[in-house]
């Protein structure tokens, strides 16, 4: 496995856990943002721009409800 397929592996493993894990804290929100954003790279790197697009769009969305989740 190559570093660029490990990264996505981590990526994608980030978001499923912090997703899981959104009922416990706000931050788990915040987390599965940043995991969504790493999978929007490695989408892009990888040469999957609509994978990447999406990720991209699903990270927005995640920060957003992270933003209205803590006040």
């Amino acid at each position: 496995m190559d570093a660029l397929s490990l990264f996505g592996l981590f990526a994608v493993t980030a978001m499923l856990v912090a997703y899981a894990l959104e009922d416990r804290s706000h931050w788990f929100i915040l987390a599965f943002a940043g995991a969504c954003a790493l999978g929007s790279i490695y989408g892009f790197m990888q040469g999957a721009w609509p994978f990447g697009l999406v990720e991209a769009i699903w990270a927005g969305v995640a920060l957003r409800r992270w933003l209205i989740k803590r006040r």
